[in-house]
């Protein structure tokens, strides 16, 4: 068991003939007794340092822990977000290709029934001329008629 200042203060020595100087071992011990609680408190001050460097350290360790577990959720996280994206991406991608599928459909689909419409139209288009035409030539023969231009003459002698 290691001495203590009380200890030291305590010590007794026994008496002899031609023995040391008691005034001198006694100034002597008190001198240790001084530089041992100098020690004692110096030794108490630095395990008191080393406790608290070590709580600061467990400290930034459990920091330094949390920092860690954080980035890996904040990795898989953003990992996570990122393969959502781009499932999403292609989710609208499918469905933008859909539509644009749906969409050249009805155009194409609306661009032959325009293109049947304006042949239809050009076919009774043709007939209308024709039919007209033919009422005309038709007129034009009554017109042209010998029995009309009597006709014509007949009314200019009535009117002379």
């Amino acid at each position: 068991m290691p001495l203590t200042p009380l200890d030291i203060h305590n010590k007794e020595f026994s008496r002899s003939f031609r023995g040391y100087d008691e005034d001198q071992v006694n100034e002597f011990l008190d001198q240790v007794i001084k530089d041992y609680e100098a020690l004692i408190r110096e030794n108490k001050d630095i395990q008191n340092q080393a406790l608290a460097l070590q709580e600061r350290l467990d400290h930034f360790t459990n920091i330094e822990d949390s920092l860690s577990k954080t980035i890996i959720v904040a990795q898989e996280a953003a990992d996570e977000v990122r393969n959502n994206a781009k499932k999403e991406a292609q989710l609208i991608l499918k469905e933008a290709e859909k539509n644009a599928d749906r969409i050249i459909n009805e155009s194409l689909t609306r661009s032959r029934k325009v293109a049947l419409e304006i042949e239809e139209l050009k076919k009774q288009a043709s007939i209308y001329r024709t039919r007209f035409r033919t009422l005309l030539e038709a007129q034009l023969e009554l017109l042209n008629n010998e029995g009309w231009q009597s006709m014509q003459f007949d009314q200019q002698k009535e009117e002379a």
